[in-house]
């Protein structure tokens, strides 16, 4: 690693934990209702909505809440994707989105995925982007947050038939916590330089002239072909150049930080109306991590004991550093096989300058392996170079991230509560091994909470494997692997593991935008969220049921090192385990090869 990655990853750390902290006691204070002059504000929002405020709700009553307020959203977002072409706001005259593109970006954005089969400036009115997938963007952010929130007062709370209530948790979240940050940093990314306007696209000069071939069309439209049925192709050239404008930065910032990461342009982060600075691109990194990791001090405070969000927190920057270390490290290997074609001359052993293939020239490997790790430890998915483009094993470490669980700090709320399962499945594990009923923040773990901790881990590997075999062996699955291989099968795993734990990043080589791949994404996508959110909910009712048991001298600490090194065991041993058969025939043997 270069001094400028170790120098890099020490100053993100830093600030993020100086940031965090004040977050996280923000956080718990509003979604206890402790925020001054709020209470004015969220009362007339309930009685126009006609929502009882007072009236808090069980765990099946909240998880209803929560799936039929994200089915609607589902609805309204293919709603505008399918109208656009009548609805104002769409300048270039964007067309309708194919019925399976919209079902597919539907439910994307919904699951705080974010997935894109398309180019957001190609495809994508002004209004579907703001109403549709910007809104989107707050919602399935808060309503991870609000979930996991719900798990926290499970843990909190005893003999208690309530967990809150979804209306009352999904307005806080928005109003006081998603909305003022992004409406700050939406500020600072124009003042950077990203570009927030409703202009039509605008054509500009470019310094030279861009020579290109083009397919002849005949009389009909259609491409003509010469006698042996290729196109016949003419040379043209242009000196204009087409730069497409729109409302970028206020969908950016919350972008980055509800860990969505769905682009406004194709390009994402490494579009300079997206991403324009140094400063910028550390901002984004950090915006990224920064709510889930304030909701582990936000668990703390919640529980009243601080030290279960550090430890928390300490596991996840644990497994964090480990991906970025490792990403820069095989990044900054480079290629071999560039020194055995003679290409690269460079009389160390390692590629000069390191793998820049796919990287963008601005920020390099450092900043480009950092930000890969980040967004997919967060299920971001934002990027601003092509992961397609990384080593063998530099790509292996973003897709281990997500088939971790995205539990390294994960989503906004995604991220802290499948820690929290995993938690609780190290202290059951841990339980056998003494003999004695594990506990957990003063609950009892018991066999109801370990079937749904059992569904909330498996449902997602489930998913990915299966999907993964389904397009593998099936004529229209392969049909979109551009690289047949082992680099292919890759590129399927990719996609199936980001779908299904809601990331949305991609090894792009796969051409994903078929009625195949848009259903079947759409499938993992939407099973990969809410097949874990309902057994979360599901655990926190259980807990919040269950009496508060004293601490005696049997009772594990769940706050110190030997607790966070069980915790981390259990995340590697149970979350990865289930995919080392598919990274073998993946990312380890293209590795064995590129490395003969």
């Amino acid at each position: 690693m270069s001094t400028h990655g170790w120098t890099l990853l020490a100053a993100y750390s830093v600030v993020l934990l100086l940031l965090a902290f004040p977050l996280g006691r923000y956080i718990a204070t509003v979604m206890e209702g402790r925020l001054p002059l709020a209470g004015r504000i969220e009362s007339a929002l309930y009685r126009l909505c006609g929502v009882k405020a007072d009236s808090e709700m069980g765990w099946l009553q909240y998880a209803l809440a929560i799936l039929v307020f994200n089915a609607l959203g589902v609805l309204a977002v293919y709603a505008l994707q399918r109208l656009q072409i009548w609805l104002p706001l769409n300048p270039q005259g964007m067309a309708n989105v194919t019925p399976d593109s919209s079902f597919n970006t539907a439910i994307s954005f919904v699951t705080n995925t974010n997935w894109q089969g398309y180019g957001g400036e190609t495809t994508m009115s002004y209004l579907t982007q703001m109403l549709g997938l910007a809104v989107q963007n707050f919602l399935s952010a808060a309503t991870g947050i609000v979930v996991v929130v719900a798990l926290i007062r499970g843990f909190a709370r005893h003999t208690a038939k309530s967990i809150g209530n979804a209306w009352v948790d999904l307005t806080r979240v928005t109003l006081w916590i998603l909305l003022p940050i992004s409406f700050v940093y939406g500020l600072f990314l124009v003042q950077q330089g990203v570009v927030q306007n409703f202009n039509a696209y605008k054509d500009v000069k470019t310094l030279e002239a861009v020579h290109y071939q083009e397919a002849k069309s005949g009389p009909d439209g259609q491409p003509l072909k010469n006698e042996k049925g290729e196109p016949v192709m003419e040379d043209k050239s242009t000196d204009t150049q087409t730069l497409a404008m729109g409302p970028v930065a206020s969908q950016e910032a919350i972008k980055m930080l509800g860990t969505n990461g769905g682009g406004f342009f194709n390009a994402n982060s490494a579009h300079p109306f997206e991403n324009p600075t140094a400063l910028s691109n550390f901002v984004q990194m950090l915006s990224i991590f920064l709510i889930p990791a304030a909701l582990c001090f936000t668990f703390g405070r919640m529980v009243q004991d601080q030290r279960q969000g550090w430890s928390v927190l300490i596991a996840m920057f644990v497994l964090f550093l480990a991906g970025a270390i490792g990403a820069m490290h095989f990044e900054q290997i480079g290629n071999p096989q560039l020194k055995a074609l003679g290409v690269d001359q460079a009389p160390s052993a390692l590629q000069a300058g390191g793998n820049m293939e796919g990287k963008e020239v601005r920020f390099g490997i450092a900043d480009s392996a950092l930000f890969a790790t980040i967004t997919t430890d967060a299920s971001c998915g934002a990027v601003n170079a092509m992961h397609d483009s990384f080593t063998p094993l530099g790509g292996m470490i973003p897709m281990v991230n997500m088939q971790l669980g995205e539990v390294v700090f994960g989503g906004v709320g995604t991220g802290l509560y499948g820690m929290l399962v995993f938690a609780i499945l190290a202290v059951f594990i841990a339980g056998l091994m003494i003999g004695r009923t594990p506990e957990y923040l003063g609950k009892k773990i018991e066999s109801y909470e370990m079937k749904m901790t059992s569904i909330a881990i498996l449902v997602t590997p489930l998913l990915v494997l299966a999907g993964t075999a389904i397009a593998v062996m099936s004529e229209a699955g392969r049909a979109g692997i551009a690289n047949p291989g082992v680099h292919g099968f890759s590129e399927v795993l990719y996609a199936l593991t980001s779908a299904a734990n809601n990331n949305g990043s991609a090894f792009a080589g796969l051409s994903a935008n078929t009625p195949f791949y848009n259903v079947l994404l759409a499938v993992a996508m939407w099973f990969g969220r809410f097949g874990v959110i309902v057994p979360v909910l599901a655990i926190a009712g259980s807990l919040a049921a269950k009496k508060r048991i004293a601490v005696t001298e049997g009772t594990m600490p769940t706050h110190g090192p030997l607790f966070v090194v069980l915790l981390l065991g259990t995340v590697l041993l149970v979350g990865l385990l289930n995919y080392v058969p598919a990274l073998a025939l993946g990312p380890i043997v293209e590795h064995l090869m590129l490395w003969k």
